[in-house]
C-alpha cells in the first residue's frame, strides 16, 4: 500500500494533495466531527482538538446563530492556526441547478469557504457538475467533493446496486471528486483512480446508539480501506475530554495506517 505522501505526489486533484500532505506532516487520519449547535462551543471544541486533526467536519446548517462573520471567518483561521482543512456534511442530494444555488448562495455560501462537502448519487451524474461549476465561480481555491457511497446507519439503503452507482458518477469528474463516504474501498485503481476513504461510525469504546449509529473499530475500518477516520461524539460525548480523547483516536489512527502500510 502506498504511503500518503507517495499517493500526493500524483494526485490529481489539489485538494487531494494538500490533505495527503498535511495528514503526512501532522501524523494524523483524524477529522472531527463537530456536530454541535452553537458557535462559541463549535470553536472551543475545535480549539482544542485542533493539534490532532488533519479535518474538521462541520454542520453549519445546525448552528443556531449562525453568521458567515461570526462563525465562519474565525473557523478559518483556526484552520490556519492548527493546520488542518474544513468539510461542511452537507449531503447534497439534488438536481445540478438546485445543488449549484445551495453551494454557492444562500445563508451558509459553503463553496466560498469548505475546502471540501459531500453528496449523494442519487439525482445521477449532474450533481456532480452543478457542484464544480459553483466551485469554480465562487473562490480560486480548489475544491473538494465527496460522494456518499455507504453509510454507517443500521437499515441504510446505500448498498449494491446504488453504491455501484454512486461510484460510477464519480469516476466523471477524476480531479473534483476526491473519495467517498464508505465503509470499505470503492477499488478505481485499476482505472487509474486514487480515491480518499472517509469513514463515519468509528468509536474505540461503544458499539452505537439509540437511533441508529453503529460504530466499528479504528483497526478495523483501516483494513477495509480507509483513510480517514471520522469521529464525533468519542471525542466530546458523555463528559469526555476532546484533547485527551482526539490525542488517543490520533494514536489508533496513526498506528492502524503504519501497519496498513507496511511502517510497523
Amino acid at each position: 500500500m502506498s504511503t500518503y505522501s507517495t499517493r500526493a505526489s500524483s494526485h490529481p486533484s489539489a485538494v487531494a494533495r494538500k490533505l495527503l500532505n498535511l495528514m503526512e506532516s501532522k501524523k494524523t487520519n483524524l477529522c472531527a466531527s463537530v456536530d454541535l449547535t452553537k458557535t462559541a462551543d463549535v470553536l472551543s471544541l475545535v480549539d482544542k482538538v485542533g493539534p490532532n486533526i488533519c479535518l474538521v467536519k462541520t454542520h453549519m446548517d445546525i448552528v443556531d446563530d449562525f453568521t458567515y462573520e461570526g462563525t465562519v471567518l474565525p473557523l478559518l483561521e483556526l484552520a490556519k492556526k492548527h493546520k488542518f482543512m474544513i468539510f461542511e456534511d452537507r449531503k447534497f442530494a439534488d438536481i445540478g441547478n438546485t445543488v449549484k444555488l445551495q453551494y454557492k448562495g444562500g445563508v451558509y455560501k459553503v463553496a466560498k469557504w469548505a475546502d471540501i462537502t459531500n453528496a449523494h448519487g442519487v439525482t445521477g451524474e449532474g450533481i456532480v457538475a452543478g457542484l464544480k461549476e459553483a466551485a469554480q465561480e465562487s473562490t480560486d481555491e480548489p475544491r473538494g467533493l465527496l460522494m456518499l457511497a455507504e453509510l454507517s446507519s443500521k437499515g441504510s439503503l446505500a448498498h449494491g446496486e446504488y453504491t455501484q452507482g454512486t461510484v460510477n458518477i464519480a469516476k466523471t469528474d477524476k480531479e473534483f471528486v476526491i473519495g467517498f463516504i464508505a465503509q470499505h474501498s470503492m477499488g478505481g485503481e485499476t482505472d487509474g483512480f486514487d480515491w480518499l476513504i472517509m469513514t463515519p461510525g468509528v468509536g474505540l469504546d461503544e458499539k452505537g446508539d439509540s437511533l441508529g449509529q453503529q460504530y466499528r473499530t479504528v483497526s478495523d475500518v483501516f483494513s477495509t480501506g480507509t483513510d480517514i477516520i471520522i469521529v464525533g461524539r468519542g471525542l466530546f460525548g458523555k463528559g469526555r475530554d476532546p484533547v485527551e480523547q482526539s490525542k488517543r483516536y490520533k494514536e489508533a489512527g496513526w498506528n492502524a495506517y503504519l501497519k496498513k502500510v507496511g511502517k510497523v
